[in-house]
């Protein structure tokens, strides 16, 4: 075994051995979960409209539909759902500025008091929060984090959310179609290069979680082949019944 001798040694070994994955998820986590939602939820569609033993065509239809639907859906819902929590946080950066803005020193006193909770000396404490506070818009940053748990200069896009929802739904959502507009006439084509995806999907998703690539893959493949075998059945009763 090898030893560090050395300090420079020591802060590189640290470095190179103290990196983390992105719990956050970054791009990864919203695209891979966007495109396996619209992979499910269209195969599940499509499944359960050839229950019914209709043409292939029917089901086209069916898929393009539900791409359109969903993408569309998603797009809508991840615009409203981001802009209304940005807003909501503007309400609050601009109640944390009025504040700082009538009362500095207790503003400056709250946040030494956060510093002394989390172990530092209250004199320090005090010196630190009085040099952050000398900067207005440093002082807004600091306590919108301490207190909001959230970095003013960072905040989610609804047009970004929107734009990679609708493409990352509509990605997934025309694996099954896929085959269908390349010419094929039966389902298992569709069910196959789904069920591939689905696999697909779940290994990325490992990539944000401790789980091996392999058990995420399986877990999400069968998942979504439990959820179009059970519409299949569904389809195929409904389809007898009418």
């Amino acid at each position: 075994m090898s030893i560090i001798e050395t300090e420079a040694t020591l802060h590189e070994a640290h470095r190179d051995n103290h990196t983390h994955r992105d719990v956050n998820g970054g791009w990864l986590r919203p695209a891979v979960f966007g495109a396996m939602d619209g992979l499910v939820s269209n195969l599940a569609l499509m499944t359960g409209v050839a229950g019914g033993s209709v043409s292939h065509q029917t089901i086209v239809i069916t898929g393009l539909a539900g791409l359109a639907a969903g993408a569309f859906s998603m797009a809508a819902g991840e615009y409203t759902s981001v802009a209304s929590q940005r807003e909501l946080v503007q309400a609050e950066l601009d109640v944390e500025r009025r504040e700082l803005r009538k009362h500095p020193i207790d503003e400056m006193e709250e946040l030494a008091a956060l510093y002394v909770a989390r172990g530092v000396e209250p004199s320090l404490a005090r010196e630190v929060a009085m040099q952050l506070s000398r900067d207005p818009e440093q002082a807004l940053e600091i306590h919108a984090r301490e207190e909001l748990g959230i970095d003013p200069d960072d905040l989610p896009s609804p047009t970004v959310a929107a734009i990679s929802s609708f493409g990352s739904f509509a990605l997934g959502a025309l694996l099954p179609v896929l085959p269908y507009l390349l010419g094929a006439t039966a389902l298992w084509p569709a069910v196959l290069l789904a069920l591939v995806g689905l696999f697909a999907c779940g290994a990325l998703v490992a990539r944000v979680t401790a789980r091996s690539w392999w058990y995420s893959g399986l877990r999400q493949l069968v998942l979504g082949g439990a959820a179009a075998a059970l519409t299949y059945g569904l389809g195929a009763l409904f389809g007898a019944a009418v």
